[in-house]
């Protein structure tokens, strides 16, 4: 394959180019100055993974424009291979504007108009050989939302085949979609095809109609996932298996913006599942890694490194 070496990990979903304020506490009608920094869950999971020394790459599509190139640019930049990244004509590469209210309000603004390059990803474009030999391949609830990227995703995850670990970002975004219940039937569509599921306590709720932690992740291994990871903010995170359950309290920081540690979280999972670690290891590893990025300003480029993490949970521990 013309000596490629394929990824360890893959994901695939949404990309975009994050534009966030310099000042913090003030709406945008108020902001000056903003910082450009690479966006889009998928693609952040991606980059926090390389950054803890994993070959990552992520699946998706962006305008034929400055902002598609500053993808490329970007992704290079932080690591991440880019071979699976294409342009749409006529469609702009999305862009999100947020603003920044510690300790926990970050509204976000998308500017996906007419329609987002990365829902038009196409399952005649995958490689699917790469998909079905990657050590890792990770996918979002958001690309269900529209055709031909819905269609793509259940060709994928047909040609994985449930290879462990496959894995399910719940990342259920209301704008994104006609309802809550549009959302819940794609999602329940797809669990059987993967083998760990991960969201906070209101996407496991659109996902299996259930908001309680625990009843959530039990209806979650029952739709046919190995692993559900149930996120529970101030309360920690919670992690089952059909013979184990962990609770993990979450790691104390001083919120900057919060936007982004569920992706700096997810790709930490995505090192602790490669590196076969007991799943109490594996949640507190995420949950730091998650902490770190809350207590910076942007995303992508906050993304911590192995040594970063395991630092700040040796103080946390009081180890020197």
């Amino acid at each position: 394959m013309d000596g490629f070496e394929r990824p360890e990990i893959i994901t695939m979903g949404r990309v975009g180019v994050d534009i966030y304020p310099l000042q913090v506490g003030v709406g945008l009608e108020e902001v000056e100055t903003f910082g450009k920094f690479l966006g889009g869950s998928a693609s952040n999971v991606a980059v926090a993974a390389a950054r803890h020394g994993h070959r990552s790459a992520v699946i998706t599509r962006t305008g034929d424009d400055p902002f598609g190139r500053f993808v490329h640019q970007a992704l290079g930049n932080l690591g991440v291979v880019d071979r699976y990244v294409t342009s749409v004509a006529g469609l702009p590469t999305p862009v999100t504007f947020c603003e920044i209210f510690p300790p926990d309000n970050f509204p976000l603004y998308f500017y996906r108009f007419p329609k987002a390059p990365d829902l038009e990803i196409r399952s005649e474009e995958l490689d699917l050989e790469a998909i079905a030999a990657t050590s890792l391949f990770w996918v979002t609830v958001t690309g269900l939302s529209a055709e031909p990227s819905r269609s793509a995703h259940h060709v994928a995850l047909e040609a994985r085949g449930r290879a462990h670990p496959t894995v399910l970002d719940l990342d259920y975004r209301p704008m994104f979609w006609p309802d809550r219940e549009s959302a819940r039937r794609e999602v329940r569509a797809v669990l059987p095809h993967v083998t760990v599921a991960i969201g906070n306590q209101d996407e496991c709720e659109t996902a299996v109609g259930i908001r309680d932690p625990n009843e959530a992740g039990r209806a979650l291994l029952e739709a046919g996932v190995e692993l559900a990871i149930v996120k529970m903010g101030p309360q920690g995170v919670l992690g089952m298996t059909a013979d184990t359950e962990e609770h993990v309290p979450p790691h104390p920081v001083e919120v900057v913006n919060g936007l982004g540690a569920g992706d700096s979280f997810g790709g930490a999972v995505c090192h602790g599942l490669l590196e076969g670690w007991p799943l109490e290891r594996v949640l507190r590893f995420a949950n730091a890694a998650g902490a770190i990025v809350a207590s910076r300003l942007e995303c992508s480029t906050a993304m911590p490194t192995t040594e970063e993490v395991e630092l700040l949970l040796s103080l946390s521990l009081g180890k020197p």
